[in-house]
């Protein structure tokens, strides 16, 4: 299953000008990717890219209806803080996803970087919204490097 699943990474803010622009890089991406056999899309649930990457892998699947969203959520109370809004989004795409995944039931301390490992080491490609070279997405882009899984940088496009 490995090398017909790709995952995704990326930054919790997005500056809306460059919403259009990466949702259609995104989204070419994917194409070309269920072109070349991938059938499996894993989303951690966060907001900002993952939020875009899933609702992406949803409206390709009215059309390639054999494709499937797979959540890898770190916790039952991700969306702790969140919005009414944000977490409407949320539980739309859970309702809608292929199959949920938690890595941990209750939040600790590295849960959401156990959600990503988890994520990559399922992978042959991980798709990434990399914009600085710190925090939680620089640290899956390099696990993915370190674990031999391809990364395509949607921001270095």
């Amino acid at each position: 299953m490995r090398e017909k699943m790709a995952c995704f990474t990326g930054h919790r803010k997005i500056p809306p000008e460059s919403i259009p622009e990466l949702s259609q890089r995104l989204k070419n991406t994917l194409l070309r990717l269920i072109e070349e056999g991938y059938m499996y899309f894993g989303a951690g649930g966060a907001l900002g890219f993952d939020t875009l990457a899933a609702q992406c892998v949803l409206s390709l699947r009215k059309r390639y209806s054999h494709i499937k969203l797979i959540l890898v959520l770190p916790c039952t109370t991700q969306t702790k803080g969140w919005s009414k809004n944000d977490i409407a989004i949320y539980e739309e795409i859970k309702s809608q996803a292929d199959k949920v995944v938690y890595t941990s039931h209750d939040y600790f301390r590295g849960c959401m970087f156990k959600r990503n490992r988890h994520l990559v080491n399922g992978s042959s490609v991980c798709i990434a919204y990399l914009t600085q070279e710190k925090g939680g997405t620089a640290y899956t882009v390099n696990y993915a490097r370190q674990s031999n899984v391809q990364v395509i940088n949607l921001a270095a496009q």
